[in-house]
């Protein structure tokens, strides 16, 4: 096979831009790949791995001296030395006089910890402050759990859609989608749905009750219930306990129930990621319990964590789970029937090519689905 030639090799000396190269780490080298591909240039010469103590050692084999550099790294199962070994490319780069470093990072790990919970920290905020105290002066993402993740970073983000690619799989890959009903895991998706739901003119419903994500739930840290009355207050407060504060009211969690009917009707339930299958297992069930004649699931990221190809095998409830290649599959997911996924890999390309070029990059976000 010929080898792609190197796009930066024939610039003339009068074009004002950094020479492009792209690095590629352990996470998923065939995304890398094919992104390399689309762009129209190979992968930079990189030596990643992990020594005998499992530390990341990464190892420059060519000169980026003054160069664009995309770093090209994912999250996977192996999520915190994903992580740092981003941290560590990053870092060679900027001691190696790089002229510009983008991270694009189709997954970002751990971006469901982005909201306050009690007693603890949001772990989204301190990834991005970590990556850009590193060195990155752009990142290029995808489907981001919540927009606001924007805010974290202190350099330039480009969170990229996939409903483009998945609303194409649906036209091209389930018959008489025009029965089909888009459905909310829970009434936070409602807008993310709603917007599939009007591109592709069907209706949409939502699951409301206990499969609600725990996020949902006491995400805030306010619920710490007021202090005994059997403690004395100073003197010099203002009022003293028991104080006229109400008493809270403990949530219960309600049965489930579905806004909205999918009866003979094709159910695809919509999310942002897929990481525990068995709560998606038990959704089907109950859809299907629900008069729905078939269920897919469907999500941008599949994580797929945990005993998910057994889930996936012996459920009756999910005839198809739909993901994109932001996330590697083990080689026994990726052989799985009831798995299918969808190349996002030229969107990616795209908008390296876009950002070098300085383009604009707002045809990317054209017709594309809200959050």
């Amino acid at each position: 096979m010929d080898s792609i030639p190197d796009q930066n090799l024939s610039r003339p000396m009068s074009d004002p831009r950094a020479p492009l190269i792209l690095l590629a780490g352990q996470s998923h080298p065939k995304l890398a790949e094919n992104i390399a591909k689309h762009v129209g240039t190979r992968l930079g010469a990189c030596s990643v791995y992990n020594n005998t103590s499992r530390e990341s050692i990464v190892q420059l084999q060519e000169s980026i001296r003054g160069k664009e550099v995309y770093i090209i790294q994912s999250g996977s199962k192996q999520v915190n030395n994903d992580v740092f070994e981003l941290l560590n490319m990053v870092y060679v780069c900027k001691t190696s006089s790089a002229r510009k470093i983008v991270a694009v990072l189709p997954y970002m790990p751990y971006s469901q910890q982005c909201r306050m919970r009690r007693r603890a920290c949001i772990t989204a905020k301190l990834l991005a402050k970590m990556m850009c105290h590193t060195g990155i002066n752009h990142l290029i993402t995808m489907d981001l759990h919540q927009r606001e993740i924007h805010g974290f970073f202190d350099c330039s983000v480009d969170n990229l859609r996939s409903s483009p690619f998945l609303l194409q799989y649906i036209i091209d890959n389930i018959p008489e989608y025009q029965k089909a009903v888009i459905v909310a895991r829970s009434p936070s998706s409602t807008r993310r749905v709603s917007s599939y739901a009007e591109r592709l003119r069907v209706s949409f419903a939502v699951i409301h009750g206990e499969a609600k994500m725990e996020e949902e739930q006491e995400i805030d840290g306010r619920t710490s219930p007021p202090p005994s009355a059997t403690l004395s207050a100073p003197s010099s407060f203002a009022c003293s306990y028991p104080s006229p504060i109400p008493s809270i009211q403990q949530k219960i969690k309600p049965s489930l129930s579905l806004v909205g009917s999918v009866k003979n009707k094709i159910a695809i339930i919509l999310d942002d990621i897929i990481d525990d299958v068995e709560p998606w297992t038990l959704l089907g069930k109950f859809l299907k319990e629900n008069g729905a004649v078939k269920v897919y699931c469907m999500a941008p990221h599949g994580v797929l964590s945990g005993e998910a190809l057994r889930h996936i095998n012996m459920s009756d409830s999910v005839d198809k789970v739909i993901v994109t290649n932001t996330v590697p599959l083990s080689e026994e997911l990726a052989a799985c029937a009831k798995i299918d996924v969808v190349d996002v890999s030229r969107l990616f390309g795209e908008a390296i090519r876009r950002i070098h070029n300085g383009e604009s990059m707002s045809q990317l976000f054209t017709n594309v689905t809200a959050d």
